[in-house]
């Protein structure tokens, strides 16, 4: 809204640490994507060694995994042959002594077969019910976070022996395909996590050496641009361990100050003029991974807005619109919940960039304070940056009409498609008897003139009465009084010429009309 200010919520992020591998995100090969433990892997094509984003976890931990499969043999694309899969694996390594117990709270694992993606759907605000909306895998797994559950092919706990590696959970991803998971679990002591690539389906014993072989998969596009990430001109994808898992704020606020706006998911770039940066930091991290969770991918957020005021509201997500030459984009697919002293509800939003969608109707009462709690899990694939209001439903409804109006007027002026001009009908031309002249008839000649004058002085009389209207009358005739006129003469229509031109021709015949005299009078 012009004019009005956002205000920070200065909430912060838990202390959970979570893996993330999301870099290399298009994966091409087999190989190691990201490992935790000590030690380093190698670049096979250019044999470079890059040290492992070293970390050991215990107590609560997370995994988050987001990767494409964009094979380098084309025909695994699927156009004929069968689509080629990758497999993704989550490995868990037992440094200790003693057996370790991995418990799963919730999580979700899904592909592309599993949550297909529709680009043109389910844009706008819509309910969300028991079921997800399939809008691909990061919103499918997202909302099973957000509802606190664990999928059925996951299981709920894994028991690792003393200095073993076990799988935590694999997935398979078609050729052009996606795959997301992401998990929220605990520990009874140390252990390292990892996440390598296979093509094709693969038992644990060939993913475990994948992991001991110290190769990395192939596509890590960023490495030559080490400097560039480190410095924030490029932003890479994650690799690494991300400090926090959940984002908590609250805020009070008295609507009779005006409209509320607070950040949401804000970054570097989009903090509406707050300063507040929302994005958690990295304890540990691949070279060519990007420096914090600058996608906040798979964090919880949980915003309490306690409001003061009454009437009917609206509460309002917004993205800010692309710059520069962009074009506009998809900025969020999601689900979010929202509660309320009277209801919670769930809403699927399908948001594009420069747009604000209202996601919920909000009736406020000055007997009591109005807490709205506003709580979503980030989705993979999302572009962070909103902007969350609280304005009277009167004034979004007036900018709305003013984003329209200007909309309009940028608008090029078009002509009308169906548009068809009506051609003019040609008026026929009244045949002019020519009178011959010759030397020895100067009687028929002055007659003649006499009454070419009488003729004209009626046109003019019959002119000067009503310019603006056409009047119907025979052709004029024009010809040149020439002795030796042997051409015919020449004829226009008064009723197929306009007033200005009309003009004209008067003047013209008033002038000859004196010559004519002057003629007469020798």
């Amino acid at each position: 809204m012009a004019g009005q200010s956002a205000r920070p919520l200065n909430g912060s992020f838990n202390k959970v640490p979570v893996l993330h591998s999301n870099q290399p995100e298009t994966v091409v090969g087999t190989g190691i994507l990201v490992n935790t433990a000590p030690g380093s892997a190698v670049v096979v094509h250019t044999g470079q060694q890059l040290r492992n984003a070293e970390f050991t976890f215990d107590g609560k931990f997370g995994i988050h995994i987001h990767h494409k499969y964009y094979p380098r043999d084309s025909r695994k694309l699927g156009n004929i042959r069968q689509r080629g899969l990758l497999t993704i694996a989550a490995i868990a390594n037992n440094p200790t002594d003693s057996s370790i117990e991995l418990k799963f709270e919730r999580g979700s694992v899904k592909n592309s077969f599993e949550a297909p993606y529709h680009s043109n759907k389910l844009m706008g605000v819509k309910p969300l019910g028991p079921r997800p909306w399939n809008t691909g895998p990061g919103d499918a797994t997202a909302v099973q976070m957000l509802r606190g559950k664990l999928d059925r092919n996951l299981v709920d706990n894994i028991v690792i022996p003393p200095h073993t590696q076990k799988l935590v959970f694999t997935t398979q991803i078609p050729a052009r395909g996606i795959a997301n998971g992401l998990l929220s679990g605990t520990s009874n002591g140390p252990f390292q996590l990892a996440v390598v690539a296979a093509e094709g389906p693969t038992s644990e014993k060939n993913l475990i050496a994948i992991l001991n072989s110290g190769r990395l998969a192939p596509g890590r596009t960023y490495l030559n641009r080490i400097s560039e990430i480190e410095t924030g001109e490029v932003f890479s994808r994650v690799a690494g361990v991300a400090i926090g898992d959940h984002y908590t704020a609250e805020l009070n606020y008295d609507l009779k100050h005006g409209a509320l706006h607070v950040p949401l998911t804000s970054t570097r770039k989009h903090h509406f003029g707050t300063r507040e940066i929302q994005v958690n930091p990295l304890k540990t991290r691949m070279i060519d991974s990007a420096v914090n969770n600058v996608g906040t991918y798979g964090v919880r957020f949980d915003i309490t807005l306690n409001l003061k005021g009454s009437g009917s509201h609206q509460l309002i997500l917004s993205h800010p619109a692309a710059t520069g030459n962009k074009k506009p984009f998809t900025a969020f697919r999601g689900s979010i919940g929202i509660k309320t002293e009277d209801e919670y509800k769930e809403v699927h939003v399908g948001l594009r960039s420069g747009q604000s969608l209202p996601i919920s109707d909000l009736n406020l009462t000055t007997k009591r304070d109005n807490p709205v709690t506003i709580s979503l899990v980030y989705p993979a694939d999302n572009t962070p940056g909103h902007l969350l209001s609280v304005v009277p439903v009167g004034q979004y409804t007036q900018a709305i009409q003013k984003q329209e109006k200007v909309k309009q007027a940028k608008q090029p002026v078009t002509i009308k498609k169906n548009y068809q001009a009506t051609p003019l009908t040609a008026k026929p031309i009244v045949k002019a008897k020519v009178v011959e002249m010759n030397r020895n008839s100067s009687k028929h000649r002055h007659h003649d003139k006499y009454e070419s004058i009488t003729y004209k002085k009626q046109l003019l009389t019959t002119e000067s009465s009503d310019h603006n209207s056409l009047v119907s009358m025979p052709p004029i005739l024009i010809s040149n009084p020439s002795r030796n006129n042997v051409m015919p003469p020449v004829t226009f229509d008064p009723k197929r010429v306009n007033s200005s031109l009309r003009k004209h021709y008067n003047e013209a015949i008033k002038a000859q009309q004196q010559w004519l005299h002057q003629l007469q009078n020798r």
